[in-house]
């Protein structure tokens, strides 16, 4: 919302004070308002930004506000106890013997138990524990079971969601493994990946921080602390780990300028710039280094910028009803869930709908055309949509 604010009124006249909270998360919108605000700032010296986070680069921060004045504000946390298990290559099994040995030291019915885990994966039993999964898409109704107090000792397996988005209550000991699933996009593949990785110091104080919120914790780290020291102080910002296409285009509909220009934190890589420039030009978005009508209309469609373009020809074309099928399971997350009490049962019910070859026709086979009000798909519609030049499809759906 501020971003569109931002685009109608550059110097944000009808505020007074801008808060951004949770700045060290570095998001593409987070960057984007920073370097926003600081042209207005150039232009209005009565405009007040306060930038918080708990575990923010404070130096670098105040450096790019032209030396701002900075607040340390004490929290009410508790102790927490840092404990470095030694690291193995199993790591759920390393997993299971920390597990063992919380259950041997903490008497029973004790303060809960939150593991971090890199994604959504299958979860082994425990016979003291209650086992409760918490991540991004986990519906509300299975959130809430987190909320309510259990009759035995739980353990909470959560992806890195649990770090700033989600406050687990009655967490008396965090289990860090010490990885993360972290977006990166590969400018020579032309792919975002979501590899493993070892997070960063600061993501590992956040972790750590969960088990003080409500009296003394202890977080066990399933790797050394020579580990921890070499690791970066701070995650990547997103800038630097995204397709910057969107970006690009972004910038030029709001007319911000070129984006090495623009006044980020730290600038993104030149060669992903260029990249980004280059599949603009693909796209037919840019034409001689300038916005064009198809450019103007992608900006304005909230999906990648190459699905964006798969639209704009689909619907010049006569095969728009099929096109959006592909295009919103290509740009949304899988929408299947597995529940942990009906894993069995869910598997049962998705074997008719296993089709082994290209998994996207196979989910566009499954929508009921007239429910949506398009008719029923014909084979010229599908013709048209083969014969038209998509510009980049295979890019985006690869």
């Amino acid at each position: 919302m501020l971003l569109n604010e931002i685009q109608r009124d550059r110097t944000l006249k009808r505020y007074a004070c801008v808060i951004v909270d949770e700045a060290h998360e570095r998001s593409l919108n987070i960057d984007f308002i920073l370097g926003c605000l600081k042209l207005a700032l150039a232009r209005r010296r009565d405009l007040k930004v306060i930038v918080t986070s708990a575990t923010i680069d404070v130096a670098a921060f105040a450096d790019y506000f032209d030396g701002a004045p900075v607040v340390e504000v004490s929290g009410r946390g508790y102790p927490v106890e840092t404990v470095y298990l030694q690291a193995v290559d199993a790591q759920e099994s390393a997993l299971v013997d920390c597990l063992e040995r919380i259950a041997r030291d903490s008497p029973a019915g004790h303060r809960d138990i939150l593991v971090f885990q890199s994604g959504e994966r299958e979860i082994f039993d425990a016979d003291r524990f209650d086992i409760l999964p918490l991540y991004a898409r986990l519906p509300s109704v299975e959130q809430r079971r987190i909320f309510a107090p259990g009759d035995r000792q739980r353990v909470v397996l959560a992806t890195n969601v649990a770090e700033t988005s989600i406050t687990v209550p009655n967490i008396g000991y965090v289990v860090d493994p010490g990885l993360a699933r972290i977006s990166r996009y590969s400018y020579r593949a032309k792919l975002q990946r979501l590899p493993i990785e070892a997070i960063s110091q600061a993501s590992a104080a956040q972790r750590a921080g969960r088990c003080g919120r409500v009296a003394p914790g202890v977080c066990y780290r399933l790797y050394a602390e020579a580990d921890y020291h070499s690791r970066p102080a701070y995650t990547d910002p997103e800038l630097k780990r995204t397709n910057l296409a969107a970006v690009v285009l972004t910038m030029r509909a709001f007319r911000l300028g070129d984006v090495e220009a623009f006044p980020f934190i730290e600038p993104p890589d030149g060669r992903a710039v260029r990249d980004a420039v280059r599949l603009l030009h693909e796209l037919e978005a840019l034409a001689d280094d300038r916005l064009t009508e198809v450019g103007k209309t992608m900006a304005r469609l909230p999906v990648d910028p190459r699905l964006a373009r798969v639209l704009i020809e689909a619907g010049r074309t006569g095969a728009l009803a099929e096109a959006l099928i592909v295009v919103s399971a290509l740009s949304a997350q899988d929408p299947r869930l597995r529940p942990l009490e009906h894993r069995a049962r869910c598997s049962i019910k998705r074997r008719p709908m296993r089709v082994p070859p290209r998994p996207w026709v196979a989910r566009a086979s499954r929508i009921s055309w007239p429910s949506f009000g398009f008719g029923t798909g014909s084979k010229p519609a599908g013709r048209r949509c083969r014969a038209a030049r998509f510009g980049g499809c295979s890019r985006a759906g690869s």
